[in-house]
């Protein structure tokens, strides 16, 4: 899927694509941090037939909506042929012992077998994140494991 971005100078940028539908779909970031949504009229890509400004948190949790799933799924999807292994998603609670401390402090694949593929914070994946990656609270883990590696890593993040 091609992606266009299109400098607005003096406004920002605007990145879009157009669907299967035909229909062009965008975001609009503006150089002050605000956020729009946008739809282009299906006749005319230049028109824009709705749009909707977001708050910073707002275009967040609709980047978690889109992109967290997404991930998960495309890592499900890679995975279904190989018997035994499963994609789950953790939360990083706000106060868990890993809350502000480095992905390398968990020891998760010594302690589990389990490997954290990816990290989900306010709308943005980091994938493969490095041992020096440090946790917040509501981040989203992606760890890929056996049953039993995974339910460890829950305990893991939740308890310590």
């Amino acid at each position: 899927m091609d992606v266009t971005v299109t400098p607005l100078p003096g406004l920002g940028s605007k990145q879009d694509f157009t669907t299967r539908s035909g229909h062009r779909i965008g975001v609009i970031t503006y150089r002050d941090g605000r956020f729009e949504l946008i739809v282009s009229d299906f006749d005319d890509p230049d028109k824009i037939a709705a749009s909707v400004d977001l708050t910073t948190g707002e275009s967040s949790a609709l980047a978690n909506l889109l992109g967290a799933p997404h991930l998960v799924s495309q890592l499900a999807e890679q995975q279904r042929d190989v018997t035994g292994v499963t994609t789950w998603q953790l939360p990083v609670a706000t106060g868990s012992p890993y809350d502000g401390n480095p992905l390398s402090a968990t020891e998760m694949r010594t302690r589990t077998s389990a490997s954290i593929v990816a990290v989900v914070r306010s709308g943005v994946v980091h994938p493969s994140p490095r041992p020096d990656f440090e946790f917040a609270g509501g981040d989203l883990v992606v760890v890929v494991g056996t049953q039993d590696g995974l339910r460890a890593a829950s305990d893991i993040l939740e308890s310590g």
